[in-house]
């Protein structure tokens, strides 16, 4: 999924569906196995209980594997920072960076969620674009925990070991550094994808409970990657390219991992599970 949806981000519509297919893949390396799932970051009442392959590959594991560590994004101190980070710091406004077109279109969805445009005038582009995410996802009733967030405060509980693929200073550097891209292309490009947003998404959750990667795919990547493609190389190839050696030592040890990303990370020919693949494991989606 997207980032800008990912940690908006990361997402789909209200309803029940009762398949026990799920974006869950067991690999094998020889005798040695790990977990891979696609995770929603923001979930809707209706969506739990999550399709029974979470479960199932979180009582296999020895140990879980986040994006990132999830108790470091929850904790007061690093949202204040990432929130500094995404600001501006001087008398920068959102209206001087992005052009009249662009900000009339932003102040049209702003008007119509009756939001004024002075809670968001300091952020920068990146960090815009998260928020105009939440702000509709919630809107479409995306107000609980996604499934990242509530393995992580079940393997707490558990006493469950955790690990992390990427540093959450990472993520903050890589949201910053989509800053240096056309602060019109990011706006526009949130502002187009939120139009689209009940149906994406329930499409896109329907794809994500299946573990129908292709249709999350045409979905979601094909148009960002031909439309966006410095933005789609920093958000999912370079992070996946990034991901890869980790997760092939940990198929080359005897422990049991279940490794959980964002969802948009598993679909398309730049995915991770194609890079599996390619290098020879075998993959069964559970």
């Amino acid at each position: 999924m997207n980032l800008f949806k990912k940690l908006g981000l990361t997402l789909l519509a209200a309803a029940t569906f009762q398949t026990q297919a799920a974006s869950v893949w067991k690999v094998t390396s020889g005798s040695n196995t790990l977990y891979i799932g696609g995770t929603i970051h923001l979930l809707t009442p209706q969506d739990y209980p999550l399709p029974t392959a979470y479960e199932k590959a979180y009582q296999t594991a020895d140990k879980v594997i986040f994006e990132t560590n999830m108790e470091t994004l929850s904790n007061p101190a690093f949202q204040k920072h990432m929130q500094a980070e995404l600001s501006y710091s001087d008398d920068t406004t959102i209206d001087q960076v992005i052009t009249p077109e662009t900000y009339q279109s932003l102040k049209i969805y702003l008007n119509a969620r009756q939001i004024p445009i002075t809670a968001i005038q300091n952020l920068k582009p990146s960090a815009l674009a998260i928020s105009l995410s939440m702000i509709e996802l919630k809107h479409l009733g995306f107000t609980s925990q996604g499934v990242d967030q509530f393995y992580a405060q079940k393997a707490q509980q558990d006493n469950k070991p955790r690990e992390w693929l990427e540093e959450p200073e990472t993520q903050v550097q890589m949201l910053s550094s989509l800053n240096k891209q056309d602060g019109n292309d990011v706006i526009n490009y949130t502002l187009s994808e939120i139009k689209n947003m009940p149906q994406t998404m329930n499409d896109l959750r329907k794809s994500w409970r299946k573990g129908d990667i292709e249709s999350m795919a045409n979905l979601e990547l094909k148009d960002f990657k031909k439309d966006y493609p410095e933005i789609y190389q920093s958000l999912l190839v370079e992070r996946n390219n990034l991901w890869m050696p980790q997760i092939e030592r940990m198929l080359n040890d005897t422990s049991i991992e279940f490794i959980m990303v964002g969802a948009m990370h598993l679909a398309g020919e730049d995915s991770i599970l194609e890079k599996l693949k390619a290098n020879g494991y075998q993959i069964t989606n559970l």
